[in-house]
């Protein structure tokens, strides 16, 4: 008796197997639905992140710090590349491009700790660097 038991629970499963499949793939469907909707939500908060960063930046902070503009202190970083990043060959890089001694030391300290202080422009420096 036990064995007639069985082939009825197995036929009763191969009737319901359609359904399970469907159902399956209405959960796969909408978990897809789902982490697109989390992946906008994300990217939607990056951007308005990205623009909240770039509003904490002002004119002032890229005002020029001992005569090096933001644009040249990142084109003497770029150029520490081919010394394998030394920086002590910052002020040799920043003198082949007619920035004396002194004023590299002031611009290099004054453009880092502008760059801790304000994310808007660490994010600037970061953008010039990469050439976006």
């Amino acid at each position: 008796m036990g064995l007639f038991k069985q082939m009825k629970d197995m036929k009763t499963m191969v009737n319901a197997a359609p359904d399970m499949v469907k159902q399956a793939q209405q959960m796969g469907a909408q978990a897809q639905q789902y982490a697109a909707a989390q992946q906008a939500t994300a990217q939607q908060a990056a951007v308005e992140q990205q623009a909240s960063v770039a509003a904490q930046a002002s004119d002032a902070d890229f005002e020029p710090i001992a005569g090096v503009s933001i644009e040249s202190y990142v084109a003497v970083s770029k150029g520490l590349a081919a010394y394998g990043y030394d920086p002590t060959k910052a002020a040799d890089v920043a003198a082949s491009m007619g920035i004396d001694g002194d004023s590299w030391n002031q611009a290099s300290e004054g453009w880092n700790a502008r760059m801790r202080a304000n994310p808007g422009v660490a994010q600037r420096f970061n953008s010039i660097y990469r050439g976006v």
